[in-house]
This record gives C-alpha cells, sequence and structure tokens, in this order.
C-alpha cells in the first residue's frame, strides 16, 4: 500500500515494525506460543494466601498501556476477558541491555499488539489482581490502529457503536466490545442444549445437500447458480425438509440437521438472506405429540441458558415454561378480526382483506391470503409463547390433511414476542395427494407467484415406496437466539450479516484541481490532506490548508516547493 493511502497512525506503525525487524525481532513469529492460562481462570482461581500460579504464560492484546519510567502496567486481553499486567524495566532486562523495555516496549508497541506473558501472579496495593511480568514476546504486529473505547466509573465513552461499522467490521467489534462475543457464545449453548436432547432420543444428526436440482420444503424464492461440467441450473437450498423425509422412508425412526438455508429475498431486523434453521423428522409421531417436544425443547434451551424460564425481551417479560397456549388460525383471525373465514373462497377472502385494509396482490391464491389476513391482524399479538393451529389446506402443501376437517391441515407455528420462532407438521405421507398439491402449487407459480414451490418428481417417488406416519418441525436458530439473548436484530446474532456494498466516497479527478491552479505534483499531498472533491477543498480557510499541505510536505518528505499563502488563497478564489 501506498503511504500516501495510508492515516498518520498506520504510518508510524509500520515505520516501528521496520524498527522491531532492523533490532532483530520477527514482529509475525511462526512458533508455537505455549499459553497455559487465561485471565478469567487467573481472576477466579488465585488465592493470594496459597501464592498459587507462580509460574503463568498467558497471552492476548494490548488494551490499554499506562507507562511510568521503569515500571508499566497493560492490560492485556484474551480470548476470555482482561487482566492487569505489571512490567517492569529490570525484570524484562536483566542485564545490560535495555532496548527490549526503553524501545520496544514504551515506543515500538502499540495498543491492538498480540504479546505473550510469562510470569506470576500477585495483588497490587490497591487490591486488583494482575500477572509481575518475568518475560515478554511480541507475536503479531497490529499495523492498522483500534477503535479507542474509553471507559471511566462505569461509563463507556467512545463506543465503537454504529452498526454499519459493527456488522461490516464484526472482527474489530468483537474486539472492543466484549459484550458482543457473550452473544455468540449464548447462540452455540442454544444449539447444544437442543443437540443434547435430540441425542438424548438417539436421534440422528445428518447433512442433506446444500445444492439442489429443484429448491423444495417451502414457499421461497430461491438463488440460482451454474453447474459447468453437467451444464445444469442448480438452486441454493430454501430448506432441507424433502430430503431429511427420503431418509424417514429409508428406514430412520428420527432424524435431524442444524443447516444453512438460502432465500432471495428481502432483510430486516427478522430476516437475512442467509440464516441458519434445526429441522427434525421423527417417525410414528403427529403434531400433537410435536407441540409437547417443542414446549420440552425450548423450556430446556431457557433454563441451561439463564438457569430460569422467565427472560425479558426487550421491555417485555417472556415465560418459557410449558405448557404454551394453543389456538387455531381460523379462531385467531375471529378473536382479533371478528371475522369467521372458515369456508371461504378466494373472492371472499379479497373483499376481507379490502375490508381490513389490507394491500394483497392479484397472484395471491386462497392460502397467502389467508397468511396476509393473519400477518397483518394476528401474529403481532402472541407475546407469550404460542401455537397457532389447524392451518388451511392450501397454505401448507407438505401438511397432511386435518383428521376432523378436510379443509385445514395438522400443522402448527410457534409465535414469541409477535414473531413466528418454528413450523411443523404431521407430514403429508399420502404420494397421491402429494402430487395433487404441488400441481396446484404449479398453477400459482403460471399465475405469477415466484414463491410457489417447484413439483419434486423424486420426492413423490420416495414416497410411493412408503413412509410411516411423521411429525416434522423446523425452528429458526437465528429467531431463537435473538429471543433468549434479548438482541433487537438478527444482525447481532449472525457474525458476518449480509450488506449493501460498502458506498464509495465521491473523488473528484486530479484534472479538476489542476483547473484551481494546483500543480499535478501537489496531487498526492491533496489528496493525503483529506481532500477528494473540489467543493470540500474550496470549504476550507486558506491559511489552514497552507499550514497542513506543507505539513505534508514536510512529513512525507517530498521536496516540493511550498506554495505561498496567497497562491493558495488563489486556489480557493
Amino acid at each position: 500500500m501506498n503511504a500516501l493511502e495510508l492515516s498518520e497512525q498506520e504510518i508510524i506503525r509500520r515505520n516501528s515494525l521496520k524498527e522491531m525487524q532492523k533490532l532483530g525481532i520477527n514482529p509475525f513469529p511462526a512458533a508455537q506460543y505455549h499459553v497455559n492460562n487465561y485471565s478469567a481462570d487467573i481472576l477466579k482461581d488465585f488465592d493470594p494466601e496459597k501464592k498459587n500460579l507462580q509460574e503463568v504464560c498467558i497471552a492476548g492484546r494490548i488494551m490499554s498501556r499506562r507507562i511510568m519510567g521503569k515500571a508499566s502496567f497493560i492490560e492485556l486481553q484474551d480470548s476470555k476477558g482482561r487482566i492487569q499486567v505489571y512490567i517492569t524495566r529490570d525484570d524484562i532486562c536483566p542485564d545490560e541491555d535495555k532496548t527490549l523495555y526503553n524501545t520496544v516496549f514504551k515506543k515500538l508497541l502499540d495498543i491492538g499488539d498480540f504479546i505473550g506473558i510469562k510470569g506470576y501472579v500477585f495483588v497490587t496495593k490497591v487490591g486488583e489482581t494482575s500477572v509481575h511480568t518475568t518475560e515478554i514476546t511480541v507475536l503479531s504486529k497490529s499495523v492498522r490502529p483500534l477503535p479507542i473505547v474509553k471507559e471511566k466509573d462505569g461509563k463507556v465513552y467512545d463506543a465503537f457503536s454504529d452498526p454499519e461499522m459493527r456488522y461490516r467490521q464484526r472482527y474489530v467489534d468483537l474486539v472492543v466490545n466484549p459484550d458482543v462475543k457473550d452473544v455468540f457464545l449464548k447462540r452455540t449453548k442454544v444449539i447444544n442444549s437442543m443437540r443434547e436432547l435430540f441425542n438424548s432420543k438417539d436421534y440422528l444428526e445428518v447433512e442433506t445437500p446444500i445444492l439442489q436440482a429443484i429448491p423444495g420444503g417451502a414457499s421461497a424464492r430461491p438463488f440460482e447458480t451454474h453447474h459447468n461440467a453437467l451444464d445444469i441450473p442448480l438452486y441454493m437450498r430454501i430448506a432441507n425438509e424433502l430430503y431429511l423425509k427420503r431418509l424417514i422412508v429409508g428406514g430412520f425412526d428420527g432424524v435431524y440437521e442444524f443447516a444453512k438455508d438460502f432465500r432471495n429475498e428481502g432483510m430486516d431486523r427478522t430476516h437475512n438472506p442467509e440464516f441458519t434453521v434445526m429441522e427434525i423428522y421423527v417417525a410414528y409421531k403427529d403434531y400433537n405429540w410435536m407441540m409437547d417436544f417443542t414446549e420440552e425443547m425450548i423450556e430446556k434451551v431457557a433454563k441451561d441458558l439463564h438457569g430460569q424460564t422467565k427472560l425479558m425481551v426487550g421491555d417485555k417479560e417472556i415465560d418459557f415454561k410449558r405448557p404454551y397456549k394453543r389456538i387455531s388460525m381460523i379462531d385467531s383471525i375471529k378473536e382479533h378480526t371478528g371475522i369467521d373465514i372458515n369456508g371461504m373462497d378466494d373472492v371472499q377472502l379479497r373483499e376481507v382483506c379490502k375490508k381490513l385494509d389490507i394491500e394483497v396482490d392479484e397472484t395471491f391464491g386462497k392460502g397467502k391470503l389467508i397468511d396476509e389476513i393473519f400477518g397483518e391482524k394476528c401474529e403481532g399479538n402472541y407475546i407469550q409463547p404460542t401455537f397457532i393451529t389447524d392451518y388451511p389446506v392450501e397454505m401448507s402443501p407438505l401438511c397432511k390433511k386435518h383428521r376432523d376437517n378436510p379443509e385445514l391441515t395438522e400443522r402448527f407455528e410457534l409465535m414469541v414476542n409477535g414473531k413466528e420462532v418454528c413450523n411443523a407438521y404431521s407430514e403429508l405421507n399420502d404420494p397421491i395427494d402429494q402430487l395433487e398439491r404441488f400441481q396446484e402449487q404449479m398453477k400459482l407459480s403460471e399465475k405469477g407467484d415466484d414463491e410457489a414451490m417447484f413439483i419434486d418428481m423424486d420426492f413423490v417417488r420416495a414416497l410411493e415406496y412408503g413412509m410411516p406416519p411423521t411429525s416434522g418441525m423446523g425452528i429458526g436458530i437465528d429467531r431463537l437466539t435473538m429471543l433468549m439473548t434479548n438482541s433487537q436484530s438478527i444482525q447481532d446474532v449472525l457474525f458476518f450479516p449480509q450488506m449493501r456494498p460498502e458506498k464509495k466516497a465521491v473523488v473528484d479527478s486530479d484534472e479538476k484541481f489542476v483547473e484551481l491552479g494546483i500543480a499535478p505534483e501537489w496531487m498526492p499531498i491533496i489528496r493525503k490532506a483529506g481532500f477528494q472533491t473540489v467543493s470540500a477543498l474550496k470549504e476550507e480557510k486558506h491559511t489552514k490548508l497552507h499550514q497542513d499541505i506543507c505539513g505534508w510536505n514536510k512529513k512525507l518528505k517530498m521536496g516540493l516547493k511550498n506554495p505561498s499563502q496567497d497562491e493558495v488563497k488563489e486556489w480557493l478564489a
């Protein structure tokens, strides 16, 4: 990278790196560094009376420094937290040569650098557990400065809080905002808790294809790609349902998968085009059993994470203790709108939408119209965990018809805090009925519904060989983690959420600056001083501009003849 493209701090750090190399210190050593302790464990386990932990070896980033002559304090951050480290000149430089302390530590090391510390644990006069250093090793030089987050009396200043920057540079967010790491540790605990329950029941964890010839298992728009060798289109999976049910056909009693799915749809607080779901299918069960099982799973996750079932989500207290309320979709719509839609056709449902001021597309069939009514008028009312059951058959092309009402299906969704968290069925295992449902979806597709399901004839063939009565459930891991960590956006629980491309700054050509009378050889300095457009340059006072560019000329050792203040004033006229 050209020095003219670097900030002043970046130039200083690169110079420090070169100085280290001149002293024979490799700023990026390859050898293993043998860590035997971590900050949090030291703070928890050290006992001053026992004088344990007298040979510790820790490693991490320098996060703050207090240099006081021959003795200094730093704050070291490792993967488990932060700890104070005490460093003295004569301890790390016992011989005549004091370069390691006087030059390397005091002048060439920076906040953000990785170092290794060997020493022993003690308690300072003010009662802070610290590591007294006997040996220091440079492990990695940071050539770009971290954002400085200051904290005093429990208040944080200059926090790295801009969501755009936090999500785009998650690696920085994790370093300077300690609470962020906790969210992702809890996310892993959510998955481990669920996996523990499934494994205890001898269900098998499996993997199914991400690239699929037919994107099935949900109503959603897929991402499309192309396989060059086979010269065929392929799709990123929108769900893993149909492959998991093939495994039930193949003889497994219970299978589950934590899967990445992809849907070419909008982005908001609860949607990301790439997301994680868990789907589980268990033979010889129905949706009533699955509701009980889902309650058991959610309650277990809450207890494993928090030791209790009551959690704050935003300003609401939500209790995940089972059992949960259960209400049919038809009854829910009747309860919140006063309208009984039971038995209505799509013409009547359009009139209902019009009456309720719900905008719908002409391509929407009966199922989507009902879905819009429920989403607009009912969904947001369910704060405490609630099972919405018995969906109309048009909304559920993979679900078994209700045993008591063929107009409905044996399906439920779990609503929490006004959002769907999971979706489950008594699975359709009648191959003739399944093919007819697929064909109905094709008719919707022909009418312009780009989220209608594809026909998967191989899945129909699998059902023709016979699938036992089965119940399946899918749950969004991202949304469940949002609930369990009180996070307001799906972007807060994804390490690397999808982002819009970074906006490129407007930059005028060099010719536009030259037209002002600026010599071309001064353009690198003009750019270095932070002026990328003529309009920005003209907003600057000529005295300040003169001072800045002359300073950069000297700092960068360009050797150009400085213009006079009057010449600079003419540029801005």
